[in-house]
C-alpha cells in the first residue's frame, strides 16, 4: 500500500496532534543538530563521554584487523552461507529487512539447504546462539514486513519438535497503531528505522555494507533482468518475490511472498547493485558490543517490562579490559539521570557511560590508539604494520539505542572529503545534502565539505575530482507524473537541488565561490542495463507438448523451492520431494526440446570477453524477438566513499538526512585504512595507493564499464568466501586494471565519459528511459515517455486502454531496420554507466504536482 495514498488522507486530522508531540522532543535534539551547521568541527556537551575519539565516535580507531569486499550481492551471501555453516557458538543478526524465505546459493532448486530459515534452524539444533534484530516497519509507511520474532518462532517450533527458544532468540521494535502513520507514540518517533546491516559469527567475523539479507539484494556483476528457462523451470534464479521490478510493483504483501504480480514471460526484473564488506579483529569487539546495546535497550524496552523470559540480556565474551561493562548494559532511564554536573564534570564517578568506561590512563583507548591525529595524517604515508586501521562510525540516539546523539558517520564523510588530496568516489542510494542553513529542510552538511574542496581545488590551481553514482529514479512503483508518486518527486526534487538547482546546490554554491564549472570537478552518474526475455518459440512448443503454461509450471516450482514453514506460497500445494503435476509435466516436456536455455540471459553481452548480441540466436520471428529485449535502471543500493585510493567508509548510511543525522536512521558504517601499499598513479604521477582501497574502487569502476567478466553464481572461487578462509583476489597489472588505475588521467576520464554517452545514447533511444535531459517538462514528459508505456485511461474506468509498449519494452518505431538495426544498437553498449541527467524537469517545480509538501513529509523524504 502506498504511504502517499495514506498520508492524504490522514494528514490533517493527525498534523496537529503530531506536532504538538514531536514538540516535547525539540529542546533535547535541537541541542544535538549542531555539527551538521558547523561540519563537524564542534560537538555538544553531551558528547563528551566519547569526544576523544576522531570522528566523535563511541569507539576509536582500532588497528591489526583484516577486511574482505564483496561488490554485489552473489559472492557476499555465499559467504554469509559459510560462515553460519560453519558457526559454532553464536550468530548475531541486526536487519532492517529479514527474508527467512531468502536463497543464499542459487539456483535454489540445487540449494535447498541454503535458505536463511533452514541454516539458522540448523544452526540452532546444533547447539549454535542465534539472536536476531528485525526491523518492525512502521506499517503504514514500508511493504516488506518482516516476520515478528513470534511469528518466526512459532514457524520453527511447529516444525521442530525439540526446538529451544534458549537457542534462537528474535527481537522486534515496537510499533503503535494508526498514529505510527507520522511515526509519533511515546515521544518515539517510528518513522525512522534502524537500518544498519549486522550478522556476527561467533564473535570472530562480522558482516555488514549495505546488503539485507532479504528479497531482492542476491544479484551478480552482470545483473540479469530475464529469468525464463523454457525448457527448465529448475534453472530459476529468482523465484518467488525475489523476482522484482519496485519500479512497476513493490514487494507486495511478502507475508505471502511468492504473490508477485511480474509475469517472467513478459516483464524482467530491477538489478541490484551494492557493498558489503566481511571484517575480522578487534573492530568486531565494538560492532558486538553496538549489538548487545541495541539488543538490552530493545529487552529493557519492550520484554523485560512484561517479564517475558524467553528473553534475556545478552553478555559481551573476551571483554576488552577495562572498555565495556562485561554485559554490554545501556539502561535507557539512567539518559534522563544524567545532570548538569554529571555533563561537565566526565570524570566524575557517578557519570553512566553506558557500556564505556572512561577512557582515561591505562585504558584500552590508550593502547589502541593508532597514531592517526585525523584522517589527512594517514594520507601522508604514515602506515602500520598490524594490519587495517578500522573504526566503527554510527548514527544513533535516544530513540534506537538508549544514547545522546551519534552522528560520527557525518563526521567522518565531513573530514574525509575536506581533507582529500586528490580524488573521492561516492556511490549511494541517495544523495540529499545542503550547503548552507537557508537549504530547509535538509541539515547535513556533506555538501558543504564537497562545494568548499571544489573551491579549494579551484583558487590553488589543483587537479581533483569528485565521481558520484546514484540511482536515476528512487526504487518506487508508479509513473512519475501519478498523485501516488509525490514521494518519488520529491526525493528527486531534493536531490536536483542539492546538485545543481534551488540556489543553494553544491554547483551553485561553487559557482558563486568563483569556479567557473563545476562540473570540471564534480559529476553525477547513474547505471542502467538491459536484457532479453527467452520467450521464443521453445517455450511455445514445450507449453504445446505438456499443456501447462510457462508460468504454471514456475509457480509450482516456487512454491516446491519456497513455500515457508506453514505452506504459504502461491497457493499450488506443490512440495518438494513430492510430484506437482503441472511442473512435473511441463520438465518432461522441455526435456525434449533441444533448443536449451543457453540464452535465457543475453546480460554477459556487455561485459568482458561477452559474446556480441548480434551473434545470439532466437528461436521464434524477429517481431517476438524485438518485444523480448528489456532495460531497466540497475538500482545503486550501495553505501561506500573512498577518498585518494586510501580511505574507505563503507556501511548503511545513505546521503540523507535520515541516514547522517543521528537522531533519525539509526546506522553503522567503518573507515577502512589499509597499510599496504599498492604502485600506482595519481594525474599520471606515481603514487602509492592503499590495497584495499584502490582494489575496491577500481573492481567497482570495472564493472560499470564492462571490464570484468561475467559472473558465474555456480563456480565459487576466493571472492566467494568470508575473510578468514580468503582474501580479495584481484589481478593486478592486467589491460582491464591499467585502464581503470589512474582516475585522474586524461585516458580514464575520455574512457569513463564515452562509456556513459554512448550507453546514455542507445538507451534513450531504444527505450525511451526517463529521466532524460531532452524532457525539461511535463509536456516533453508526455511526448517522449508517458504517451508510449502508461495507459491514456482514468484509473476509475472499468476498461483499461492498454499503452503502446509494455513498461521497459522497445519502441518499435525507432527502428525501421528491424531488430537487426536494434542489436547494432545495443552492440554498443558497454557495461551499465550512463549520464545522469541534470536538465530533467528543470522547467517544472517537479514535486508539487499533488499532494502538498508540508514538514511532516520533508522529514520522511530527507
Amino acid at each position: 500500500m502506498s504511504f502517499f495514498h495514506e498520508a492524504k488522507s490522514a494528514l490533517h486530522s493527525f498534523t496537529a496532534d503530531i506536532k504538538k508531540e514531536i514538540g516535547v522532543l525539540s529542546d533535547t535534539i535541537e541541542a544535538e543538530k549542531h555539527s551538521h551547521t558547523h561540519l563537524g568541527e564542534e560537538c555538544h556537551r553531551l558528547h563528551i563521554h566519547h569526544q576523544d575519539n576522531r570522528f566523535h565516535s563511541f569507539a576509536p580507531p582500532r588497528t591489526g584487523n583484516d577486511a574482505k569486499w564483496f561488490v554485489d550481492g552473489c559472492g557476499y551471501f555465499w559467504a554469509v552461507s559459510v560462515a553460519i555453516e560453519e558457526a559454532r557458538e553464536s550468530i548475531w543478526i541486526l536487519d532492517w529487512w529479514l527474508s527467512p524465505e531468502l536463497y543464499l546459493r542459487r539456483p535454489p532448486s540445487q540449494n535447498e539447504n541454503y535458505r536463511i530459515d533452514r541454516m539458522l534452524l540448523a544452526a540452532a539444533q546444533r547447539g549454535v546462539k542465534v539472536n536476531v534484530i528485525v526491523y518492525k516497519e512502521v506499517a503504514a509507511v514500508l511493504t516488506h514486513h518482516t516476520p515478528s520474532g513470534q511469528v518466526l518462532e512459532s514457524e520453527i517450533v511447529s516444525t521442530i519438535k525439540n526446538f529451544s527458544f534458549k537457542s534462537l532468540k528474535l527481537a522486534d521494535v515496537p510499533q503503535d497503531a494508526f498514529k505510527a502513520l507520522y511515526g509519533v507514540n511515546n515521544d518515539i518517533i517510528l518513522y525512522w528505522a534502524h537500518h544498519e546491516k549486522l550478522c556476527l559469527i561467533d564473535g570472530q567475523i562480522a558482516f555488514m555494507g549495505g546488503l539485507d539479507l532479504c528479497f531482492g539484494r542476491w544479484d551478480t556483476n552482470s545483473h540479469p533482468l530475464a529469468d525464463a528457462h523454457p525448457t527448465d523451470v529448475s534453472k530459476a534464479v529468482f523465484p518467488g518475490q525475489d523476482f522484482n521490478d519496485a519500479r512497476v510493483y513493490d514487494f507486495e504483501d511478502v507475508t505471502h511472498w511468492e504473490n508477485n504480480k511480474l509475469d517472467r514471460t513478459k516483464s524482467g526484473r530491477m538489478g541490484w547493485s551494492d557493498i558489503s564488506i566481511c571484517l575480522r579483529g578487534p573492530v568486531i569487539e565494538d560492532l558486538g558490543a553496538h549489538f548487545v546495546q541495541r539488543w538490552n535497550y530493545i529487552y529493557d524496552e519492550k520484554y523485560d517490562v512484561r517479564k517475558d523470559e524467553r528473553y534475556t540480556n545478552l553478555m559481551l565474551d573476551n571483554i576488552p579490559d577495562g572498555y565495556y561493562h562485561p554485559d554490554g548494559k545501556n539502561v535507557h532511564h539512567i539518559l534522563g539521570d544524567i545532570t548538569n554536573r554529571d555533563v561537565e564534570d566526565p570524570d566524575s564517578p557517578t557519570r553512566p557511560h553506558r557500556f564505556h568506561l572512561p577512557g582515561g590512563s591505562g585504558s584500552i583507548f590508550d593502547r589502541v590508539r593508532t597514531g592517526f591525529s585525523d584522517v589527512s595524517r594517514s594520507y601522508t604515508g604514515e602506515q602500520h604494520q598490524s594490519g587495517m586501521s578500522i573504526q566503527l562510525v554510527r548514527s544513533c540516539t535516544r530513540w534506537s539505542n538508549g544514547v545522546s546523539t551519534e552522528h560520527s558517520i557525518a563526521n567522518a564523510y565531513v573530514e574525509v572529503i575536506r581533507n582529500s588530496q586528490h580524488f573521492v568516489y561516492m556511490e549511494n542510494q541517495f544523495f540529499i545534502t545542503a550547503t548552507d542553513d537557508a537549504q530547509h529542510p535538509i541539515r547535513n552538511k556533506i555538501g558543504a565539505a564537497i562545494a568548499e574542496r571544489i573551491v579549494r581545488a579551484y583558487q590553488n590551481g589543483e587537479k581533483w575530482k569528485m565521481i558520484v553514482c546514484i540511482p536515476s529514479v528512487p526504487a518506487f512503483a508508479g509513473d512519475l507524473h501519478a498523485d501516488d508518486s509525490l514521494g518519488t518527486r520529491a526525493i528527486m526534487e531534493f536531490q536536483y537541488n542539492s546538485i545543481c538547482r534551488g540556489g543553494y546546490s553544491i554547483m551553485e554554491a561553487a559557482q558563486k565561490a568563483g569556479v567557473p564549472n563545476a562540473k570540471d570537478y564534480i559529476r553525477f552518474y547513474n547505471l542502467r542495463n538491459y536484457d532479453r526475455i527467452n520467450a521464443g518459440a521453445a517455450m511455445s512448443q514445450v507449453e504445446q507438448a505438456s499443456g501447462v503454461d510457462y508460468e504454471g509450471a514456475r509457480r509450482e516450482h516456487d512454491d516446491i523451492v519456497g513455500a515457508g514453514y506453514d505452506g504459504r506460497g502461491e497457493g499450488t500445494q506443490a512440495m518438494y520431494g513430492q510430484q506437482a503435476q503441472s511442473y512435473d509435466r511441463y520438465q518432461q516436456a522441455g526435456s525434449q526440446v533441444l533448443d536449451g536455455s543457453k540464452y535465457d540471459t543475453v546480460s554477459s553481452c556487455y561485459m568482458d570477453g561477452g559474446p556480441s548480441i548480434r551473434d545470439i540466436p532466437w528461436s521464434g520471428t524477429e517481431e517476438a524477438e524485438m518485444n523480448a529485449f528489456i532495460s531497466e535502471e540497475l538500482y545503486i543500493h550501495s553505501k561506500i566513499l573512498i577518498a585518494d585510493d586510501r580511505v574507505v567508509i563503507c556501511g548503511s548510511a545513505n546521503m540523507n538526512d535520515r541516514s547522517q543525522l543521528g537522531y533519525h536512521d539509526s546506522e553503522i558504517a567503518v573507515v577502512i585504512e589499509d597499510p599496504t601499499p599498492i604502485d600506482s598513479f595519481m594525474n599520471h604521477q606515481p603514487y602509492q595507493a592503499s590495497k584495499f582501497a584502490t582494489s575496491l574502487r577500481r573492481q567497482i569502476f570495472r564493472k560499470h564499464l564492462g571490464l570484468l567478466p561475467n559472473q558465474d553464481f555456480t563456480k565459487p572461487d576466493a571472492n566467494f568466501m568470508p575473510i578468514h578462509k580468503d582474501p580479495n583476489v584481484y589481478d593486478w597489472g592486467s589491460p582491464a586494471d591499467i585502464l581503470v588505475r589512474d582516475p585522474l588521467s586524461h585516458e580514464f576520464s575520455n574512457l569513463w565519459n564515452g562509456t556513459a554517452t554512448d550507453n546514455t545514447e542507445v538507451f534513450a533511444r531504444a527505450f525511451h528511459c526517463v529521466p532524460a535531459d531532452n524532457v525539461r517538462n511535463w509536456k516533453d514528459y508526455e511526448a517522449f515517455y508517458q504517451n508510449l508505456f502508461v495507459s491514456p485511461s482514468k484509473k476509475d474506468d472499468k476498461e483499461q486502454i492498454p499503452p503502446k509498449y509494455e513498461y521497459g519494452h522497445v519502441v518499435k518505431e525507432e527502428f525501421p531496420g528491424g531488430v537487426r538495426e536494434l542489436k547494432d544498437w545495443l552492440d554498443r553498449v558497454r557495461g551499465t554507466l550512463v549520464d545522469m541527467p541534470l536538465l530533467f524537469m528543470d522547467g517544472v517545480d517537479f514535486a508539487e504536482e499533488g499532494l502538498k509538501l508540508n514538514a511532516l513529509t520533508d522529514e520522511v523524504y530527507t
